[in-house]
């Protein structure tokens, strides 16, 4: 029986800007959501805080 190679939790690099905003962009939308489903309050501050933190970076990168 031969080896099997699992490319659980590998990674691949961004190489286009193009690609790093949308990425982005789809994890700053996750991220909305999830701080307005209404969760603990310590919770959406968290994630509030994660939005912000990502559209900081998108807004650097325009």
């Amino acid at each position: 029986m031969n080896n099997q190679y699992c490319k659980v939790g590998s990674t691949t690099p961004i190489t286009q800007v193009n690609q790093a905003m949308s990425v982005l962009e789809s994890q700053y939308r996750i991220f909305v959501e999830k701080a307005t489903i209404g969760m603990d309050s310590k919770l959406n501050e968290f994630f509030e805080a994660k939005a912000n933190g990502l559209r900081k970076i998108l807004d650097e990168l325009v």
